[in-house]
C-alpha cells in the first residue's frame, strides 16, 4: 500500500478536519507548529511530490483523491482502514475514531473482528492515572493489508478464531492488566507465573 509516516498522517488529518483544504494558519494553530517551519516544509513537499496534496494559488494546499483513497475514502472497507492506521502507528479507539472520521460504534465490531484473528493488538497501558487500550497492528494484519493490494478487499476472508487462540488472547490480556495495576511487583510476579503456566498446561 502507499506508505504515509505520522507526520504526513498529520498534515493530511488536518487537512479533512479543514474540509480538505489548510493553510499557513491552520498549521501554526495545530499541533504541528511543535515540528518548525523547516520540518513542516520539507513534509509539505514530499506530500505534494507524492500527489497527497496540491498546491492552491492563494498559498493554500488541498488533500488530493489519491490521499482521501487512503484512510477515508467510501471505497475502503473499515476494516482495512484501520489495519492502514495502525500500520502508520499504533492508536487508542478515540483516535481511530477521530482519524478515520468514523463513530467509536461503527469501528468497535471491525475492530474486535481484526483482534480475535490476530491481525491487531490490545494493549491496556496507564495514561495519567487512566487505564487506556492501545491498539497495534501484528505480523499477520501487515500481511493481509499488503495482500488486498493484489486481490483486492472482498476477497479477504476472516476466519473464526480457534478456542486455543481466543485462550491465548484473554490470557495475555489479563496478565497485561496485572502489570499494569496498583498490585505489589511480587504479588504481579506470583499472578503473571500462575497465569504462565496456565498455558503450559493447555499446551498452547
Amino acid at each position: 500500500m502507499r506508505k504515509l509516516g505520522t507526520i504526513d498522517l498529520e498534515i493530511l488529518h488536518l487537512a479533512m478536519t479543514e474540509n480538505g483544504t489548510f493553510n499557513e494558519n491552520n498549521l501554526e494553530n495545530s499541533e504541528l507548529k511543535r515540528l518548525g517551519v523547516g520540518k513542516i516544509l520539507d513534509s509539505l513537499a514530499s506530500l505534494k511530490d507524492r500527489k497527497f496534496i496540491s498546491l492552491n494559488k492563494d498559498g493554500s494546499f488541498s488533500i488530493t483523491n489519491l490521499a482521501r483513497e487512503i484512510l477515508w475514502s467510501n471505497n475502503v472497507p473499515v476494516w482495512a482502514k484501520i489495519l492502514r492506521l495502525l500500520q502508520i502507528k499504533s492508536c487508542n479507539m478515540k483516535q481511530i475514531s477521530d482519524i478515520l472520521r468514523a463513530s467509536e460504534d461503527e469501528i468497535l465490531e471491525d475492530l474486535e473482528k481484526l483482534r480475535k484473528n490476530q491481525f491487531v493488538l490490545m494493549s491496556p497501558q496507564r495514561q495519567e492515572d487512566k487505564i487506556i487500550k492501545i491498539y497495534e497492528i501484528m505480523a499477520e494484519g501487515i500481511e493481509e493489508i499488503d495482500k488486498t493490494e493484489e486481490i483486492g478487499f472482498e476477497n479477504i476472508k476472516f476466519s473464526n478464531p480457534v478456542p486455543e487462540i481466543e485462550i491465548i488472547s484473554i490470557i495475555d490480556e489479563i496478565s497485561k492488566k496485572i502489570q499494569d495495576s496498583q498490585l505489589e511487583q511480587s504479588e504481579k510476579n506470583s499472578i503473571v507465573e500462575k497465569l504462565s503456566r496456565l498455558k503450559t498446561k493447555l499446551e498452547i
